[in-house]
């Protein structure tokens, strides 16, 4: 089983991290406690701010609350993932915990994979631009410009955007590859990535791209379209040291993430304290909250094991167990489910309540519609109306910095501007409506 371990600050992290190879120092040190585990020496240690409470005696581990993290070097935690032989996952954790005063904690590092469900399309991506309004948000200066858009996925092909009349601006200086991967950021294979850059750019097409090819981590995965965890630990320390050295007036960044995990065997079952799937502890669900409080704007696909047609042959989650899970359910993200073009819904959206949070999906946006031509069909699934909502969220953020409208307030304003769907009110099919750009922008005018 592949984990992550987490380890408090001490004299001798801190010496193995001011080494030349500090994933080798913290491997050599950790094997002696617990003959069974393997370090992935490659791995580059990854620090976790430490989440503060809030006042004594609270859990500053409660994501639902307002919340304040620490970045000094005696408060951070470092994780460095490995790998345990099934047949003697307790007894080496048993071992760690016990033996070694430096280990915090051991957590899942499960398989992560992409959200698509191409189906025949109903309508296209002008359609959708009609639905979004895109020309009155373009007429108000909402377009993306000067704000940072990171696909985290599978890869972008910017060649292949421009054959389609798009003119993305990408950073590659700011954009990542996780360890092993070599290709190009903006010259990655035709993929679900460049789908989801594609979407993306329907609201937001001045936004500038961070191609963050979280999918193509390992060498040799079970999918074509997979990472681990631990990879999406690395990338959003790097979007978190990137907007910590943006000045806070000036903190535009948008984060679309069109994937999750698929199965509960891939993770420690509910209520150990490795798990991830219901764990606010779980370092990504951290550093996902850290980000969030810096300023970013995340959003998450809600996820293809719904109840009807086309649920995902990945999906592992019996009828009572609740497949918005992890991140993806996180209290401090915007959850996407999915509706067409006509605004029906598309019955392998994920239901919730989520787990970090009951009441997702927070939202519902646009997919199965012709747009990209990555794939045959359409632009499918969670994975295509996750990076259409964060275009939206990306044109608003053209007008408004994150110093003058926190991620918290802006999630508060889509959620109740939503276009109201099914019955009145907020419901676990499709949140609390289409999402409904006009309505927002009208709500942000009166924050000036």
């Amino acid at each position: 089983m592949r984990v992550l371990i987490q380890l408090r600050s001490s004299q001798r992290t801190r010496s193995a991290l001011a080494s030349a190879a500090p994933a080798a120092g913290l491997a050599e040190s950790l094997t002696p406690a617990a003959p069974g585990l393997i370090v992935d020496a490659t791995y580059e240690p990854v620090e976790i701010p430490a989440p503060q409470a809030p006042e004594p005696g609270a859990n500053p581990f409660a994501l639902n609350q307002p919340m304040e993290f620490s970045f000094a070097r005696s408060a951070v935690t470092h994780v460095v993932r490995g790998e345990i032989a099934d047949a003697t996952v307790s007894e080496t954790i048993s071992a760690l915990m016990v033996s070694d005063p430096d280990v915090v904690g051991v957590f899942s590092d499960p398989v992560i994979e992409s959200m698509v469900c191409p189906k025949q399309p109903v309508g296209n991506h002008k359609d959708v631009a009609k639905r979004l309004d895109v020309s009155y948000l373009e007429n108000r200066g909402m377009d993306g410009r000067n704000v940072k858009l990171a696909i985290v996925d599978s890869g972008i092909n910017k060649a292949h955007l421009e054959s389609l009349g798009r003119k993305p601006k990408l950073d590659t200086g700011k954009s990542w590859n996780p360890p092993k991967v070599t290709g190009k950021p903006g010259r990655h294979p035709v993929d679900h990535g460049t789908m989801c850059a594609f979407d993306a750019g329907i609201a937001a097409p001045k936004a500038t791209l961070l191609d963050y090819a979280l999918l193509l981590a390992p060498p040799s995965g079970p999918k074509v379209m997979s990472g681990y965890l631990s990879d999406g630990v690395l990338g959003y320390s790097k979007l978190l040291r990137l907007i910590r050295d943006t000045a806070p007036g000036r903190r535009r960044m948008v984060v679309s993430n069109s994937w999750g995990m698929f199965s509960p065997s891939w993770d420690f079952p509910p209520g150990h304290p490795g798990n991830y799937s219901d764990n606010p502890a779980h370092p990504f669900n951290v550093i996902v909250a850290s980000l969030e409080r810096q300023g970013a704007d995340i959003l998450f696909a809600a996820g293809n094991c719904g109840r009807s047609p086309c649920i995902d042959g990945r999906c592992d989650f019996k009828r009572n167990q609740r497949a918005i899970c992890g991140a993806n359910s996180h209290p401090k993200v915007l959850s996407v489910g999915g509706i067409d073009t006509k605004r029906r819904l598309i019955g392998y959206s994920s239901r919730g309540p989520g787990r970090l949070a009951a009441d997702k999906p927070d939202i519902s946006s646009y997919t199965e519609f012709a747009g990209s031509r990555v794939y045959p069909g359409s632009d499918g699934g969670t994975s295509a109306a996750c990076p259409v909502a964060a275009g939206v969220v990306a044109a608003v953020r053209s007008k408004y910095s994150a110093a003058k409208v926190p991620p918290a307030k802006l999630r508060g304003l889509i959620r109740k501007t939503a276009a109201d769907l099914g019955e009145p009110g907020y419901d676990h099919d499709r949140g609390w409506g289409a999402i409904n750009p006009r309505p927002l922008a009208e709500e942000l005018a009166k924050v000036n």
